[in-house]
């Protein structure tokens, strides 16, 4: 199973035929671009090529009236002047002769894609198609979008294949409101929208763009809006609204399929979103929806206007698609103050119908946004000399970012497996090398010398293989890896590949022990390390670096404390290494434990090394082996409530790391405990 691109040269046929400067930017170079890039990087090449076929008027009738597409298929026989008053009878919108074409063109791809992935012809995929959907409603079109792409493939996924739950993520800068109205009282489908809101003085000026329109009828809580207050929104600002709002709801929802309304003028760079977040950004929201609904997502392109922004954010999701390991985010993981908010006001208005946001304690804090509050700083104006300076400095940030990008090539070995005797019924993903190789003898023995457990041939053996695969991680030669050790010597081990992942080249480096796995008595609180043991014995001195917390008992428990805490911490620490050590009695199901570490291929880049018992089940290996290489993890199975004992222990800890872990936060600094009156449209 693969990864399919959509696609058909007919999507850059239609064109603007006059003078608008609000619709120029929606282009045909916006198609060649990202298809450009894609070549360019070997990435077409490695996807499976669908050509797109026309959609048929009743798949457009699955959202669409009849007159609506009716009057769609007489602009073929336009002049340019009638499609030019047609157009002005919408909003941002034009139309062409083959506009037609391409539309049927944009749904088919979309169509085309949710049947491959459905019915396992490949993994996942990304449908590249012009012109864009999420604006489109049942008889309108709206703003550059003519049928809603994102919107008729839910449908046809709903009927065709008999999905009873799909996942629609719209990140694209604006509010995809033409989605929304038509799902907003369906509970089949859960929408969730981040957009540029600007207490409603940003386009499309909508009320229900703010965080409390949470859907009608028995849709309510299924439409999830984040509306952000400012511009300039980054990296931690998007990580932080999946962590802490989408995930949450997602794994309560159970989606059965994810699709991404992908658009990229939310990325830096672009004059219409203004925001800072930089391509990698969307390889890491893709890694973190692929352990959503058995790794099926499709994505279907929508927004995205600075060209060469466009295709290297393309370019980044379509190897996260791949399973490629998203290279470590740039800049200071801090979510700005107003993001904050719009984070605290959406958990306050979705508590009430989503019991994972109210264990966590969502104050119900709803910030007035349809008027802009005093001291909020204005929007910058595209015209103005306050963006151009802007933009000048974004743009040199973004060409600097861009080379380190291709100067970050993906490893020749994706993942590798040392144990110590391979089992037979040991299964591993095609392309997941079994590493056989050791460090050298004197290596060996020297770092085994402080350790009593690791005097033993069978321990020496195993250590070896770890020190051995250790150093390919951190010279670039493997991204992850797996290896085994004997039960007595799992805590001597993980020690010892602390020590030697630190004097190897490691600058910050992440260990998350899972079960009673003693924390080394020389690990000093430098800075240099962060341990965060799961389910061992609470540490007597507690510190920003060494946090402990109870194993939860329950799915609800368990996701609780990976979204909440784990890794908010590893985002915040941003390691370059990530050591994963599941302990002889760790107490994880071999779906929790490929879920924890396929999340955390994430922070570290990918760079993971598991440590495992080498009496561990092939399946336990099989698993980890899979996430490791980027396969989706088994699912949890049926979502249940976190336990009191659970929640009190995880908010206690929460409280004292927020200061240090920025990550952590889920409010402005203003908003804690603050039950502000809402201000009525």
């Amino acid at each position: 199973m693969g990864t399919a691109l959509v696609y058909h040269e007919d999507m850059t046929a239609a064109r603007l035929l006059w003078e608008d400067p609000e619709c120029e930017i929606e282009c045909p170079q916006r198609l060649t671009a990202a298809l450009e890039g894609l070549q360019q990087r070997g990435l077409e090449q490695r996807c499976l090529r669908l050509v797109a076929r026309e959609a048929s008027e009743a798949e457009l009738g699955l959202v669409h009236s009849p007159e609506y597409v009716a009057l769609l298929r007489g602009t073929q026989a336009l002049g340019t002047q009638e499609l030019q008053a047609l157009s002005g009878q919408y909003d941002a919108v034009y139309f062409h002769p083959r506009t037609f074409h391409c539309a049927r063109l944009a749904v088919g791809a979309a169509l085309q894609l949710v049947d491959a992935v459905m019915t396992g012809a490949v993994r996942n995929g990304l449908a590249l198609v012009r012109p864009p959907g999420h604006h489109s409603q049942r008889a309108a079109a709206n703003g550059f979008c003519v049928f809603n792409n994102v919107a008729i493939a839910a449908r046809h996924a709903k009927q065709k294949h008999g999905l009873h739950r799909v996942l629609i993520v719209d990140w694209d800068v604006h509010h995809g409101q033409g989605t929304q109205y038509i799902f907003e009282d369906d509970p089949s489908v859960l929408y969730f929208s981040w957009h540029r809101y600007e207490h409603r003085r940003f386009w499309p000026y909508l009320r229900e763009s703010d965080a409390d329109a949470v859907g009608q009828g028995q849709g309510l809580g299924f439409t999830v809006n984040l509306p952000w207050n400012q511009v300039g929104m980054g990296n931690a600002d998007y990580m932080a609204a999946f962590l802490h709002v989408l995930l949450p709801l997602a794994f309560e929802f159970n989606p059965e399929l994810v699709l991404v309304s992908a658009g990229f003028d939310s990325a830096i760079g672009d004059p219409e979103g203004q925001m800072q977040a930089t391509p990698e950004c969307f390889a890491h929201l893709t890694q973190l929806l692929q352990v959503l609904a058995d790794g099926r997502v499709c994505a279907v392109l929508e927004g995205g206007y600075h060209l060469e922004s466009l295709s290297q954010s393309v370019c980044m999701m379509v190897q996260a698609l791949l399973g490629d390991p998203a290279p470590p985010l740039s800049g200071p993981m801090v979510p700005h103050g107003s993001a904050l908010e719009s984070i605290q006001s959406v958990r306050a208005a979705q508590a009430p119908y989503w019991m994972s946001l109210r264990q966590q304690g969502a104050a119900p804090v709803l910030s007035p946004s349809t008027c802009s509050p005093e001291g909020k700083p204005s929007p910058l104006l595209p015209w103005g000399p306050e963006f151009k300076a802007a933009g000048t400095q974004t743009m040199a940030a973004l060409s600097s970012l861009l080379d380190k990008l291709c100067l970050n090539p993906t490893p020749p070995v994706r993942t590798a497996v040392a144990l110590t005797a391979p089992d037979a019924a040991l299964v591993l993903p095609p392309g997941v090398l079994c590493q056989e190789r050791s460090a050298l003898p004197e290596e060996m023995q020297a770092w085994a010398r402080p350790h009593k457990a690791l005097a033993q041939d069978k321990a020496l053996t195993a250590l070896g293989k770890v020190l051995y695969l250790l150093d390919r991680l951190l010279d670039g030669q493997v991204s992850s890896g797996i290896a085994a050790t004997p039960a007595p010597a799992t805590a001597a081990t993980l020690d010892v590949a602390i020590r030697c992942g630190l004097s190897h080249g490691a600058q910050r480096l992440l260990c998350v022990a899972v079960g009673q796995l003693d924390r080394p008595p020389d690990l000093t609180d430098d800075g240099r390390t962060l341990w965060l043991n799961i389910g061992g014995k609470e540490a007597a001195a507690p510190s920003t670096f060494h946090v402990c917390v109870p194993l939860p008992g329950t799915t609800g428990g368990f996701l609780n404390c990976v979204l909440a805490l784990v890794l908010p911490l590893a985002y915040s620490f941003q390691p370059d290494l990530v050591l994963v050590a599941l302990g002889p009695t760790h107490g994880l199901r071999d779906p929790q434990a490929g879920l924890l570490t396929a999340l955390l291929r994430g922070p570290a880049g990918g760079r993971v090394l598991a440590l495992i018992d080498e009496e561990s089940t092939p399946q336990l290996v099989g698993v980890l082996a899979g996430v490791l290489h980027g396969e989706a993890p088994p699912s949890l199975g049926p979502f249940s409530m976190a336990s009191p004992e659970d929640m009190q222990a995880l908010m206690h800890l929460r409280g004292p790391l927020e200061p240090q872990w920025k990550m952590l936060q889920v409010a402005g600094e203003a908003g804690v405990g603050v039950v502000r009156l809402r201000v009525s449209a």
